[in-house]
């Protein structure tokens, strides 16, 4: 260990990591308050973000895609921590009531779009139709096309007003996906989480990727995706919170702290 790495150790921070971790680990307790430190600053950086969109009257719309477990809801929980509840909103919408599945498929999204001065974080959203509603049998064949065929303009539209569109999309593998599942159902505090639609996304792995890539291949005309590599989720919600604050152009941008900076990086510093 080098001087630095004792130091951190001895800290109140790293004391703490330290103690978290079911066996004595002094590498991985350094990565963890390494990462603390990285996602601290970050989130400073982001409230910046979120006071140019208040003063500015702007809008913001940012998507979280990706498999079930993929860790879409913690990346948004970390980027949302210090946010004003007032000029956020994070939208995980259930499936279509029957009023809902009679109206344009797009309508209850729209009814959620942004205010002035606001950001929106989709939790999943429209694009429940390109993926997971094909792959489950919840959509026609015809209302899956009718989708592919709309969906680029109506994120035209979205862009058209005045709305910033961010589509990020959480990549795992299968057996990290089996792994969290299974850390999933052994959990008492998170069990409730598994779904239906949990138990067959194993199964249908296959299927998933062919909408996937579908999805990929056909709606980046005027939003294009940004893929997370989410095997990892520290590095995830990192990753994700650079693309967010280097994509919106607001002002005073600190780019020295938004800058991507590698764990092996942040552990030389």
């Amino acid at each position: 260990m080098t001087e630095k790495d004792i130091n951190i150790i001895n800290s109140k921070k790293g004391l703490e990591a330290l103690l978290r971790l079911n066996r004595l680990d002094t590498a991985k307790a350094i990565r963890n308050v390494k990462y603390e430190k990285r996602l601290s600053r970050l989130q400073e950086e982001m409230l910046i973000l979120q006071q140019w969109v208040a003063k500015n009257n702007k809008k913001v719309i940012i998507l979280f895609e990706g498999r079930d477990a993929a860790g879409k809801g913690g990346a948004i929980r970390r980027i949302i921590q210090h946010l004003p509840p007032r000029a956020i909103r994070v939208v995980a919408l259930p499936k279509p009531n029957e009023t809902e599945q009679g109206q344009w498929y797009f309508q209850r999204y729209i009814n959620r779009l942004p205010n002035n001065g606001e950001i929106v974080f989709f939790d999943r959203s429209w694009y429940n139709r390109a993926v997971v509603e094909p792959v489950n049998d919840f959509c026609t064949k015809k209302e899956y096309e009718v989708f592919m065929k709309q969906v680029n303009e109506f994120e035209q539209m979205i862009q058209d007003s005045g709305i910033h569109l961010l589509k990020l999309y959480f990549s795992i593998t299968k057996a990290e996906q089996e792994r969290r599942f299974k850390d999933i159902v052994s959990s008492p505090i998170k069990k409730w989480k598994y779904s239906a639609v949990d138990k067959r996304a194993l199964s249908l792995w296959d299927e998933y990727t062919k909408y996937k890539e579908a999805m990929f291949e056909n709606t980046q005309k005027y939003a294009p995706w940004k893929i997370i590599k989410a095997n990892r989720k520290t590095n995830a919600r990192i990753a994700a919170f650079e693309y967010i604050l280097k994509e919106i152009p607001y002002e005073t941008k600190d780019l020295d702290r938004i800058r991507h900076k590698s764990m092996r990086k942040l552990l030389e510093e």
